[in-house]
């Protein structure tokens, strides 16, 4: 992809979280046939999901896969879609700040034109990285995109709900002390995942001072309804990929059990799907 190309969809993924119309979705890939059925779906943009991109490639979530798998997947993804795809860097392979902003460059070096950074340490005894800390980091990520002279968009993830950390009570006026902290430190945009009641959804947004990304997914409001909320980002992570695994179990076990293969009634036809890579390749090659 030529810098032109990624620097318009950069500015086209910026536009999104700035549409004051509603939330907008950022589906969640896992490789590059996801991200094409989403892309004929209709979908303005996409994301890679770190925890669906590392179950691909053999490993469990949280930095387990190496850096330099992730970045490869995020090229092919990126390379495969016309698409704006921006890259879940999980916590961004570093506990520097230069080893966080190696790491974004790299991203934006392999297509991306936004990346997620979240707070999270996943060590339940201590399950978030400092304030500080973290904001050192999205001011590291947001060096590194200014530098690649690509409007990348910095997404600043706080766990403090999916992790469910302190007293419920105090809960939001944390998230929103760090999620401000980061957007004070060159974030774009605020997640928030782990949030389903609107109440709290609608504070986060009038509280912090930047779009808002919430997760979705059941229990979660419907999109036009976080759009009505404040939201101006809702993404899916991980889910599509896990219900995908459960589809794939399912025809498994109707296939072992009964001998009949019903649950594939549904499947993709097999032209369609290698037109849609054969696309994909072109692309890649052109």
């Amino acid at each position: 992809m030529d810098y032109d190309t990624q620097r318009d969809r950069a500015r086209t993924f910026r536009a999104l979280h700035e549409d004051s119309d509603g939330a907008f979705v950022l589906a969640n890939a896992w490789d590059v046939a996801s991200a094409l059925m989403y892309e004929r779906q209709g979908f303005a943009a996409v994301a890679t999901s770190s925890a669906g991109v590392a179950a691909s490639l053999g490993y469990p979530d949280g930095e387990r896969v190496p850096r330099e798998e992730m970045i490869a997947a995020t090229r092919r993804i990126a390379e495969s879609v016309a698409l704006p795809v921006s890259a879940d860097i999980e916590a961004g392979y570093g506990d520097a700040p230069d080893a966080v902003g190696e790491t974004v460059a790299r991203a934006i070096e392999a297509g991306a034109i936004g990346v997620n950074l979240e707070d999270g340490t996943g060590d339940p005894a201590d399950p978030l990285t400092a304030t500080d800390d973290h904001a050192a980091a999205i001011s590291a990520a947001r060096a590194a995109a200014d530098e690649s002279d690509v409007p990348a968009v910095v997404n600043a993830r706080t766990d403090v709900f999916w992790a469910g950390v302190g007293d419920p009570s105090d809960r939001l006026d944390r998230a929103v002390a760090r999620a401000n902290a980061y957007v004070d430190a060159g974030g774009d945009c605020a997640f928030v995942p782990g949030v389903t009641d609107r109440e709290t959804i609608a504070a986060l947004a009038d509280r912090i001072d930047a779009p808002l990304n919430v997760l979705g997914g059941p229990g979660a409001p419907p999109v036009p309804d976080m759009g009505d909320l404040g939201v101006a980002r809702v993404s899916v992570g991980s889910g599509p990929m896990r219900a995908t695994l459960a589809a794939l179990d399912a025809i498994g076990a109707e296939v072992l059990e009964s001998g009949t293969y019903d649950r594939m009634e549904e499947a993709v036809p097999y032209d369609e799907l290698a037109d849609l890579l054969a696309e994909s390749v072109g692309r890649r090659d052109g």
